[in-house]
């Protein structure tokens, strides 16, 4: 895939987006287990994934990454092979699975894109985390609640977000999707 200017531009406000999160802290959420924070910082990586493809995606994830890793609040998030490395491939799988269901129902293809990338960066990170050996299997079980509720956002930003760019693309106010069934 080629970095056209449209990818660089869609890149570089999403990546805006991302720093801003960081840097106000907007995109992490204290929560009381040992991941220490809920984050929506995934959300730009799987939109741009879906909006111009895996490579957009893997350069917000090292944003991603390097937000998580510069701002650690819990020592584990210090080491890159746990902040960074896991969100270089988030922006690999909600591409991948957005172009397996896209053909049948976009929508659809949306929401299985920030299911798919947020669950991706629980099992990676938690993952990650394990291999290291800063927790275990069990003392990660403590994240599930919060991986749920991160999945949930995930998922109906990424169709908002992504729905409404389809209808600005279009210039007609009307969605691919809609357009076909009228």
């Amino acid at each position: 895939m080629k970095l056209t200017t449209k990818k660089i531009v869609v890149a570089a406000v999403l990546a805006a987006i991302s720093i801003l999160l960081g840097v106000t802290r907007l995109g992490y959420i204290p929560v009381p287990n040992v991941a220490g924070n809920a984050t929506i910082m995934g959300v730009p990586v799987y939109i741009g994934a879906v909006l111009e493809g895996w490579p957009v995606g893997v350069i917000l994830g090292f944003i991603f990454g390097l937000s998580s890793f510069l701002g650690a609040t819990v020592p584990m998030f210090k080491d890159p092979l746990v902040s960074i490395l896991p969100r270089l491939l988030i922006g690999i799988t909600p591409y991948l699975a957005y172009i397996a269901v896209r053909k049948k129902n976009e929508i659809m293809a949306y929401g299985l894109a920030g299911l798919v990338g947020s669950l991706s960066n629980t099992v990676f990170v938690v993952g990650a985390i394990i291999l290291r050996g800063y927790y275990t299997f069990h003392q990660m079980l403590t994240v599930i609640p919060q991986a749920i509720a991160e999945a949930i956002l995930s998922v109906i930003l990424t169709v908002a977000v992504c729905a409404a760019w389809n209808r600005v693309q279009l210039g007609s106010g009307k969605s691919k999707i809609s357009s076909v069934s009228d």
